[in-house]
């Protein structure tokens, strides 16, 4: 027992290396890359070697609200980016947040940009905010910027994009495009069409110069566009009837799978060689208009038919409005790919629902419905026409589930249509109803005690005023 004392006694730990100052300045540089920018110019006291290491990492994300005022934020990128040029070193990844506070703060971007994007840059994201909400305040984008062969993933935030002769930019997979001015609508449609390998568009409109944006892409697979929703309802409104008239959108991309209009007001849509579509989400507002040489009927027609071979669907109350009134006229084509659909609905009558069902009809291998019923009411006359909707395909072969919410509504409304899918749905497995009260209790009952097609549906039902 004493012997093996002593020898413990005797066992001394070996001195902790400093194992990451022996690693090379570029792999060092790298991994510093992953901290915080503030992180990163931190550890620039550590020591002499230190002091300099850091200034060769591949990414910057750079904030001027982090700095003491505006001045200092330009001295430091400027400094940053000569050093850059002295070592022959290049930035892959930067990111630029701009906060200008005057209108005669410098500027600066456009010489950065134009530095960064002649080396080997890969992902960029520029934006412009603080006062930069005068237009005054917004920088021109180099012509560099359009011809950079190395680009992946491009981001800019209320820039001016200025004229350019060609567009190259042969590894762009995503672009984000937010409230900029563009010099016409052809630079655009260039911009988007040189991009032969682009898979993710998002472009958030405004007073763009830009009446009709198309979008034609033959790998592009994500599309997001409209409008801010802030932007629609300011004093200086961007968006008037007067800049809404003949404006339109048009899209052609055989290979997008994920469409999402947000706020997307033109007028005019049309919609193009969209058989690989998989999801249509619609946000608010939505516009489907008449145009010089076709009737809205017609547009919305075409629409419709545009994105019929869509798997799922989410469309906002507008959205559900305009389907509502194309069905009061005509019937939709069939939409034979879509399993999944949610919507909501404000009405004053159940007979909604007699165009409801007409939808339906249009969706014959649906298999699931939520739907949202914002200020749904029903008359106790209008009981006996609700017994005798007629019953669509997808009731009858593939609807699986149903969910039903109420908001700011009566709850036996929603309880009628619930009923209604319960006694005509052959292969309901599940009714679940969100209610803001329990409701009429003699309604709910007698929904529980329904005899059902279906022996394995059940059905759920949930207080809102408890979640």
């Amino acid at each position: 027992m004493e012997a093996r004392n002593e020898k413990r006694i005797c066992v001394e730990r070996p001195a902790k290396e400093d194992l990451i100052s022996q690693l090379p300045d570029a792999l060092i540089s790298q991994i510093l890359s992953y901290l915080p920018t503030k992180d990163i110019v931190r550890t620039s006291v550590l020591s002499k070697r230190w002091k300099r290491v850091w200034l060769l990492v591949p990414g910057l994300d750079l904030d001027s609200y982090e700095f003491p005022d505006y001045n200092t934020f330009v001295s430091f990128v400027n400094k940053f980016l000569d050093f850059s040029r002295e070592q022959k070193s290049c930035l892959h990844k930067l990111k630029l947040d701009i906060q200008k506070n005057h209108q005669n703060d410098q500027s600066c971007a456009t010489p950065w940009i134009d530095f960064v994007a002649r080396g080997n840059l890969t992902h960029l994201d520029v934006e412009f905010g603080g006062f930069a909400l005068w237009r005054e305040c917004w920088e021109m984008m180099p012509v560099s910027l359009y011809i950079c062969e190395t680009l992946l993933h491009l981001r800019l935030y209320r820039v001016l994009m200025g004229n350019f002769a060609s567009v190259s930019l042969p590894r762009l997979k995503t672009l984000c495009l937010e409230r900029n001015i563009y010099p016409n609508e052809a630079s655009v449609e260039s911009l988007i069409s040189s991009c032969p390998v682009l898979e993710d568009l998002t472009i958030v409109r405004m007073d763009d110069n830009v009446k009709v944006l198309r979008v034609h892409s033959q790998s592009l697979t994500s599309f997001s566009v409209g409008y801010n929703p802030g932007d629609l309802i300011r004093k200086y409104n961007y968006y008037s009837e007067k800049v809404r008239e003949n404006s339109g959108l048009v899209i052609d991309a055989p290979r997008l799978k994920y469409l999402t209009f947000n706020y997307e007001r033109s007028k005019s849509k049309i919609v193009r060689n969209l058989s690989s579509l998989v999801k249509v989400k619609v946000l608010s507002a939505f516009d489907i208009s008449s145009v010089v040489g076709c009737s809205e009927q017609q547009m919305a027609h075409n629409f419709f038919t545009g994105i019929s071979k869509v798997r799922e669907m989410i469309i906002s109350r507008n959205m559900m409005e305009r389907i509502f009134s194309y069905l009061s006229v005509d019937s939709l084509p069939q939409f034979c790919n879509l399993s999944y659909l949610k919507g909501n609905v404000c009405s004053t009558s159940v007979t909604f629902l007699d165009i409801f069902t007409k939808l339906l009809e249009s969706c014959p291998n649906l298999k699931s419905i939520v739907l949202g019923l914002t200020c749904f009411n029903y008359y106790k006359d209008e009981m006996v026409e609700m017994r005798v909707w007629s019953v669509p395909k997808c009731l009858l072969t593939s609807l699986e589930f149903v969910e039903i919410k109420t908001e700011y509504a009566p709850d036996d409304g929603a309880l009628e249509v619930g009923r209604y899918f319960v006694e005509n749905s052959v292969n309901l497995k599940k009714l679940v109803l969100h209610l803001q009260s329990q409701g009429n209790p003699a309604v709910l009952k007698d929904l529980l005690a329904l005899p059902r097609p279906s022996s394995m549906c059940q059905i759920k039902v949930f207080n809102v005023q408890n979640f």
